[in-house]
Formats: C-alpha cells, structure tokens, sequence
C-alpha cells in the first residue's frame, strides 16, 4: 500500500557547529560502470541532486525564479578530489554546506560519504546568471537565507 507520493526529501542539521544539509541516496545499477563500481560524472549527478534539495529545504524557489525571467544558478566552478570508490548498492549520504555568499555567487562544500568513509569532496561556485546568460544579482532574500545557513 502506497502511503505517501512525496519524493524524499533531505534535510539540515548542525554538524561541528555548521549548518549542514544531508542528502541520502543509494547507488543504482545505471549509475555503476562495467565492474560494479560507480562512474566518475555520476557523482556530478548526486551533488546536482543535493544541492538542488538544499535550496528547496531553504525556501530558495529556483523555479519560480527562473519563470518570473530573474534568472537561474550555473556552476560557474567546480572542483573535486575523489577519496574512495562507491559500488552498486551502497547507501550514500552528500553532506553540503553554504561557505561564502557573493552578490551574484555562492560556494558550497560537497562531500559523499558512504557510512563514515569519505568518498568525495568538492567545491562547488554557482552563478546566479540572467536570462541572456550574463551574471546578475542573485535576489537579496536569497542571499540573506544563504547567509543564514552560511558556515
């Protein structure tokens, strides 16, 4: 029996005195190679989704953003180290947190693990970038949720 059609939803928590939103996953067969061991852009995939989840969790409404023609955030810069391998199977957790607020930018530092193994950790910058794809001004509210979860 079906109880609920809601997708699952992540969550913030304070983690060393840092507001942290945790994400959980488990990886698929589609997201594995040939040896069972997780494709290296998937892991771009499993990020994109957390983040994602992270500014809904703090009432940041991209959509609507994007509809009302303000804009959309871009990574504009990303950069990863991989620890440890995932494999089919594995139960993930993508911990973020919001490190710097810019006018039109926000850092976040990415890290996967899988129990307490560290797999990955990233840095992420994304740009909150107009319609005719040049950087704009992220709306004020937004920066001032960011800078409420900022570490």
């Amino acid at each position: 029996m079906i109880t609920s059609n809601q997708p699952y939803q992540g969550h913030f928590t304070e983690i060393d005195g840092v507001q942290t939103h945790i994400f959980a996953l488990r990886v698929y067969f589609e997201d594995t190679d040939f040896s069972g061991v997780v494709y290296h852009a998937r892991y771009l995939h499993f990020m994109e989704r957390a983040r994602s989840d992270m500014l809904a969790r703090a009432d940041i409404d991209q959509a609507a953003a994007f509809a009302q023609g303000l804009g959309a955030y871009a990574v504009s810069a990303m950069d990863m180290k991989f620890h440890a391998p995932a494999h089919f199977d594995d139960a993930l957790v993508v911990q973020s947190c919001v490190e710097k607020v810019g006018g039109a930018s926000v850092h976040i530092s990415q890290q996967i693990f899988r129990n307490e193994t560290l797999l990955l950790s990233a840095q992420v910058r994304a740009a909150f970038v107009a319609p005719g794809g040049r950087p704009a001004r992220q709306p004020a509210h937004w920066i001032k949720k960011f800078n409420q979860i900022a570490a």
